[in-house]
């Protein structure tokens, strides 16, 4: 890394580049700022754009559409349309069935649990399939379980489900109408990654009692206890149980594996659940397996849902706990669904509202839970089979709900004779689908703290609890998020040979060192969490520059640079420290001069009397100026100095 060499520009030149400066932004009045401010903050998609320059009418129509989207799709759909649709729905419908028992009894839950049909017509995505998912099962049984049996207390268990759903829904629909969908976003990529592993391991580990055929099981979810609960059982081993949940799950598995390398082949995956419902049943039927160990459903209540609002439990003390669960599960099922209905959406190449999304997904859980259904929202499997079965609006949604509802009428009693083992597998094969290796490989190659993320919520769920498992996770990225605040990175730059440009000397070790100029970058915005550190980071940085130059016997420094196009805001507590590192580079005889700060940073900087402190002469559009404007100065030192001497 060497030093630039540099051609001193005429006095009328440098007087013509710097005729140029840095513009502070008109003063806004404080309602005006503040407005524009939660503007950005809650409304940075401006919903209120479509309504503009309409009339009355129009803007009602539209506010009707942007509530209820069924409005918007309903008057074109077409006969095409409603092919495609009805190919998906009683697809997605033959996979909900099955899961929506299986989903239950992870839950501890009775198996007929229906479906709402709000998200239908309130949901802004074409292919997401509503229903239970097991994660959200999986919590519910965790967190309801540790204050109610729900084998003992059966009716007070279900009524907590309903109430724990209600509050879920209700703070789903609450984040989307107050626009907080970014809360959400803390559940980073990695956390879900490493916790939905985490989850997803879990429930395999709980199937075992299932597949074994055991009749006590232990009500913890770590794996130390589950473990320990199927070895020290091994007599209650049933081995007829044990060879169907495999021969089940090995046909699941391979139904998905050739699914997979046969995108068009989607339907065999999809009716795979169904199938291995249907063959169990009749296996157990003609060879009566359940005298010899086999655990069957039994009698399965006909019927739609009965009403169960006035089920929901709002006395204490068990409305504290389903409080906590709905909030524990709402936000999980939440980012589930809006992640899934994006991924959708950018295949197909249109945007899902996530606010909307919200309002929907918790609007149908709060109905839902007037109705005897328990937390709904947007599975990944379940949307992946309508997706692939070429849906193109939500009206699949409708037709699985009437599917499903001709099920519960007329079809229950065809469900007694079902192995809990085939419920066992069929959970087992779409958790493994869950575990995402490569998404965890590529996270250590790309990012190692993101992968203590993922690992550090997977360890979690897997050794401690669900809950454990969220908490550590969000823990941790909430400490790096923290991290990047407090610990902005700031680096020196150089200027790259034959150019005007100049760049971290790092990345780019041909950069030059400008004489006399120390150029520094501040990446960050400048606040009270990282002002502290930035003051003992600058001034060791100019220390580590005047060591380097006084052992190479050249110049000693004269101005520092602060490159501060990356600082978007700075509050009191940064301009302190600007204060502050002023002073001591004054005590050092050496100048401070700032580039291309922005027009927040300038507005305030103004407003504080920094600027007129530093000089607005020394605040330049770019780099490249304040190099020139520093060298120009260098120069003409120099020549008053030679002049001097001559003179004498």
């Amino acid at each position: 890394m060497g030093n630039a060499d540099f051609v001193y520009p005429s006095t009328a030149d440098h007087q013509q580049q710097c005729a140029h400066r840095v513009a502070i932004p008109p003063v806004q009045p404080f309602f005006t700022s503040f407005k524009n401010s939660l503007k950005e903050t809650f409304f940075p998609d401006d919903p209120l754009r479509q309504f503009k320059n309409k009339t009355s009418s129009k803007k009602f129509i539209l506010g009707l559409q942007y509530l209820f989207p069924i409005l918007e799709w309903a008057p074109r759909y077409s006969f095409q349309f409603l092919k495609s649709d009805l190919i998906s729905g009683i697809t997605i419908a033959s996979l909900a069935i099955p899961q929506g028992i299986s989903y239950a009894k992870l839950a501890n839950l009775p198996p007929v649990l229906g479906l709402s049909l709000v998200y239908a017509t309130m949901g802004s995505s074409r292919d997401l399939a509503v229903g239970t998912v097991a994660v959200a099962s999986l919590l519910t049984a965790s967190m309801l379980g540790k204050e109610v049996n729900a084998a003992e207390h059966p009716t007070l268990y279900l009524h907590l489900a309903f109430t724990a759903t209600f509050f879920a829904g209700l703070l789903q629909a609450s984040l989307g109408l107050l626009r907080l969908g970014f809360i959400v976003d803390f559940l980073s990529h990695a956390t879900i990654v490493g916790f939905m592993a985490g989850a997803a391991t879990v429930v395999i580990l709980q199937q075992l009692k299932g597949i074994l055929g055991l009749e006590h099981f232990t009500k913890s979810t770590d794996i130390i206890s589950v473990l320990h609960s199927v070895f020290s059982q091994t007599h209650e081993w049933r081995w007829e149980s044990g060879v169907l949940g495999v021969g089940f799950l090995f046909f699941l598995l391979v139904t998905r594996y050739f699914s997979k390398r046969q995108p068009k082949l989607f339907w065999i995956s999809a009716m795979a659940p169904l199938t291995s419902v249907i063959l169990g049943s009749l296996l157990v039927y003609l060879t009566h397996a359940e005298r010899h160990g086999v655990q069957i459903i039994g009698n399965l209540k006909k019927g739609l849902n009965p009403l169960s609002f006035g089920d929901l439990v709002f006395t204490t003390p068990y409305m504290t706990t389903a409080l906590k669960t709905g909030m524990v599960t709402g936000i999980i099922a939440l980012a589930e669904g809006i992640a899934v209905g994006r991924s959708f959406a950018m295949f197909k190449h249109y945007n899902i509202d996530g606010n909307k999304e919200m309002i929907a997904i918790g609007s149908m859980n709060i109905v839902g839970s007037c109705f005897s259904c328990y937390l709904t929202t947007g599975p990944f499997s379940r949307s992946a089979v309508n997706f692939n079965a070429g849906c193109k609006t939500a009206m699949s949604n409708i037709i699985m709900a009437i599917a499903v509802m001709f099920t519960l009428l007329f079809l229950t009693p065809l469900f007694h004779y079902t192995p809990l083992v085939v419920l066992s597998a069929i959970i087992v094969s779409a958790m493994l689908g869950l575990i995402d290796y490569d998404a965890a490989v590529h996270l250590w190659n790309v990012d190692k703290f993101d992968f203590l993320v993922c690992m550090g919520a997977y360890i979690g769920v897997v050794f401690a609890s669900v809950e454990v498992g969220l908490v550590i996770a969000v823990a941790i990225s909430v400490l790096r998020l923290l991290l990047f605040v407090a610990r902005p990175r700031t680096f020196i730059l150089g200027n790259l040979p034959n150019s005007t440009i100049y760049r971290n000397v790092e990345q780019y070790p041909n950069a030059n060192n400008v004489h006399g100029v120390l150029i520094l970058e501040i990446d960050a915005p400048i606040y009270f969490a990282n002002s502290s550190y930035l003051r003992e980071r600058i001034t060791r940085w100019i220390d580590e520059e005047e060591d380097k130059l006084k052992s190479a016997g050249k110049t000693s420094l004269q101005y520092v640079i602060f490159n501060m196009t990356a600082v978007g805001n700075i509050d009191t507590s940064g301009i302190n420290m600007l204060e502050e590192v002023k002073k001591t580079t004054d005590r050092r005889e050496i100048k401070l001069v700032l580039a291309n700060p922005g027009a927040e940073v300038m507005k305030k900087l103004n407003k504080s009397k920094f600027l007129e402190n530093i000089g607005q002469e020394w605040v330049y559009l770019t780099v490249g100026e304040a190099v020139e404007a520093c060298n120009y100065k260098l120069h003409t030192c120099k020549q008053a100095e030679s002049q001097q001497w001559n003179n004498v």
